[in-house]
């Protein structure tokens, strides 16, 4: 199946490459200081591993290898995103024992696969995150990996233990698929600080915690939940869960009764939809709404359609993107307290344990600003912990960065204010040097758009 454009959602054909064979041009024995010591890094509960030594950990140097995979990372980033390259070091795939099948990556067809990159030229610190949407351990490389290598730190990356769109089939209870996506992250977390002490010889000196969309989620439940692990993290428009709502099984239902012409343009502005984005909503009608609905109300709440999507989301792109009509009249607070219950077990709080940036687009039509970051900013402020974070507005904004390229005139990528903003958090905790108060990042009319972000270009203060 041919992967849509833009949609971190949909489950997309993965490189069939195995270890097996000779290995790659990228690949090279270990000489000299390079990758040296190899041979005795174990990851710690890992059921299978495989290290290589690699002239270029980055996406410009693994193209084409089993070392990534371009088409997993597809439009996430927009086409004229540049990224450093010619970062030389180790790489570590692998897997935990898990009892899914949904990644087919490297032909192992097991879950709870992960990759480790370890630099020659480390700063100290490692990097962490999990795949956004339903995607695959490789997701990110674009987007955060090569950036992250290129100024020394380690990174590590989960598949979350279940992936695709048949992800809500994984586990025993509703929330089960969801839940098990933090335990991996904290598992690899682990893991990967305890092979970086192996290798370099040394724990890490800070870690940070990151990720996109489900990745945001992970980052806020990770600094909730697990302060203990990580030093700070950036949350890239995080998925919002919470009991009693808002989160997307409160959004979602409206848009896809649009779907069905049953709900006006009022009816999307009541939820959460921002006005002005209405040139978004053709193309996430076709290609987020319906699957992103049905999936996760099939995670929580199973019972209430159990023929859509019953065991498979679908075997052809049109039958997975196909909206379930009953979904246009789901009523989230309405539905049994055991439906909220299961939310319960994976909902967010709040309190944060460790400084945190966020990151939201402002043309979000995916996860609406108004009814995630928004609330998330005032869950922090609410739990006593405010001067933890900093929540910074994208004009311009969108759920990928991908649709820039089709809307350059009134779109911007939001990478590069990722960018500066991991500079900014690194800052923070390593030098103690304050980010910008909360405001909105104004979408710059000059520059390289797609490549440069200011944090402080500031067109309104405050939140």
């Amino acid at each position: 199946m041919r992967p849509s454009r833009g949609v971190p959602f949909v489950t997309v054909a993965l490189l069939a490459a195995v270890f097996s064979g000779p290995a790659p041009a990228a690949a090279r024995q270990a000489d000299g200081d390079h990758c040296s010591g190899l041979e005795r890094v174990r990851v710690p509960g890992a059921e299978l591993q495989r290290t290589a030594c690699l002239d270029d950990l980055t996406t410009t140097g693994l193209a084409g290898t089993p070392y990534t995979d371009l088409a997993d990372q597809a439009g996430l980033t927009a086409r004229a995103t540049t990224s450093p390259s010619g970062v030389p070091g180790a790489q570590v795939d692998g897997f935990f024992p898990d009892s899914s099948t949904f990644n087919a990556t490297h032909g192992w067809r097991h879950d709870a696969q992960f990759v480790i990159r370890l630099p020659d030229r480390w700063n100290g610190g490692l990097v962490v995150t999990g795949a956004p949407g339903t995607r695959r351990q490789y997701a990110t490389d674009k987007a955060i990996s090569d950036q992250v290598l290129a100024r020394g730190f380690a990174y590590a990356a989960t598949d979350k233990g279940n992936n695709g769109t048949d992800f809500y089939r994984d586990g025993t209870r509703p929330g089960d698929a969801l839940a098990e996506w933090n335990a991996r992250t904290t598992q690899l977390t682990r893991a990967a600080k305890r092979v970086l002490a192996q290798h370099y010889g040394r724990g890490p000196a800070h870690t940070y915690m990151t990720g996109i969309s489900n990745g945001g989620y992970l980052t806020r439940w990770q600094l909730e939940n697990h302060p203990e692990l990580y030093d700070g993290g950036v949350d890239w428009e995080g998925a919002l869960w919470t009991a009693h709502g808002p989160n997307l099984l409160t959004s979602l239902p409206a848009a896809v009764a649009r779907t069905f012409g049953a709900a006006r343009d009022e009816d999307l502005y009541a939820v959460g939809f921002a006005p002005d984005s209405e040139f978004l909503w053709p193309y996430h009608e076709k290609a987020y709404w319906g699957v992103t609905q049905k999936t996760y109300r099939a995670e929580f709440d199973p019972s209430y359609d159990p023929d859509c999507p019953g065991a498979s989301a679908g075997s052809t792109l049109e039958e997975i993107l196909a909206p379930c009509a009953a979904d246009a009249t789901y009523d989230y607070a309405s539905r049994p307290a055991s439906v909220h219950r299961a939310v319960a077990r994976v909902a967010l709080t709040g309190r944060i344990g460790r400084p945190m940036i966020t990151l939201h687009g402002d043309l979000d039509t995916l996860l609406p600003q108004a009814a995630d970051s928004d609330v998330y900013a005032r869950m922090v402020d609410a739990s006593g912990r405010g001067t933890l974070h900093r929540y910074y507005t994208v004009q311009g904004g969108t759920h990928v960065d991908g649709l820039y390229d089709t809307y350059p005139d009134r779109l911007r990528p939001i990478l590069p204010c990722y960018r500066s903003a991991l500079d900014a958090l690194v800052a923070w905790v390593e030098r103690g040097v304050r980010p910008p108060a909360d405001r909105t990042v104004g979408r710059s009319t000059d520059g390289d758009v797609v490549n440069s972000c200011a944090l402080d270009d500031q067109a309104a203060a405050g939140r």
